[in-house]
């Protein structure tokens, strides 16, 4: 198939679609940490889509941390997720191995919540799109959809991400926060509008912040599932528009996620760490959080 030469982006839709994509195979194993992406030709051929979406789709990945890209070299993937699981449910088979299989799981069940609490809304996003292209493809059909999003307040200092020795230097944090309000309201519009054009019954997407800096991120699936894992600070170059600074970051996508299940001994491990992070989250919810 030949390479298409149509309007570069589609409007943001094709552009959006391929950074998604390739978001959700970077998660979900199919390009695994330090393997190169194919060639911005194949890429361009198999999305059908002109080089000049795939090259703006790779410089968003690349503004995002999740590849590196060198002239000559290709596109190599710096950042992705693993989980390791203390219950046998989860290592059963490969969909229990990455956030995606797991996001999507949920999405088979009548009914999903899904309670988040993180950094930015950025890893979040991908993984619902995805399931919105299953809804309306009819491979699923959940009745109700509910989602709690918790994130920083955009008003208390962060320790993270700034530029090393330069605690004044705002241009990271005001970085993080386009970040995340472009994807908060790609993933907001994406589910209400399952709502909107009935092929959900129901559909609640509520977003809070949260005068906390997050050490952790925390997904509770469905109120029996959850993953947690720290945010490890590490140091890495980061090109900005006029030069390329150290940078102090989290590996929030790179770091390993712990998955626990809820079942019917209410004393073990699994079932008192999904109690404690909801009854956390709950508390944290009602009485610190205020509405976005």
């Amino acid at each position: 198939m030949g390479e298409q030469h149509a309007a570069p982006d589609g409007g943001g839709r094709e552009f959006q679609r391929v950074s998604d994509e390739l978001r959700s195979r970077m998660t979900d194993g199919t390009y695994p940490l330090r393997s190169f992406l194919p060639s911005q030709r194949d890429l361009a051929e198999e999305f059908e889509v002109s080089r000049d979406t795939v090259q703006r789709a790779l410089r968003d990945l690349v503004d995002e941390g999740w590849i590196e890209s060198r002239q000559g070299s290709g596109s190599r993937v710096i950042k992705t997720q693993r989980i390791q699981s203390s219950t046998a449910r989860a290592t059963r088979s490969r969909r229990g191995a990455t956030l995606g299989p797991l996001i999507s799981e949920a999405f088979e069940k009548p009914e999903v919540t899904l309670d988040v609490f993180t950094l930015t809304s950025e890893s979040l996003d991908p993984h619902l799109r995805l399931q919105v292209e299953r809804i309306r493809g009819g491979f699923i059909a959940p009745e109700r959809i509910g989602l709690r999003l918790l994130l920083p307040s955009p008003a208390i200092p962060l320790p993270y991400p700034r530029v090393k020795g330069d605690p004044d230097d705002l241009r990271l944090l005001e970085r993080l926060h386009t970040i995340t309000a472009r994807h908060t309201e790609s993933l907001r519009g994406a589910l209400l509008e399952l709502g909107t054009e009935g092929l959900v019954e129901s559909v609640g997407v509520r977003v809070r912040r949260v005068p906390l800096a997050p050490a952790f991120k925390l997904y509770l699936f469905n109120g029996d599932e959850a993953l947690h894992g720290p945010y490890e600070v590490i140091e890495r170059p980061l090109a900005l528009d006029d030069g390329v600074v150290t940078a102090l970051d989290v590996l929030g996508l790179g770091a390993t996620l712990t998955h626990h299940v809820k079942d019917e001994d209410r004393d073990s491990p699994g079932s008192v760490f999904v109690e404690s992070m909801r009854s956390w989250f709950e508390s944290v919810w009602t009485f610190l959080a205020e509405e976005d």
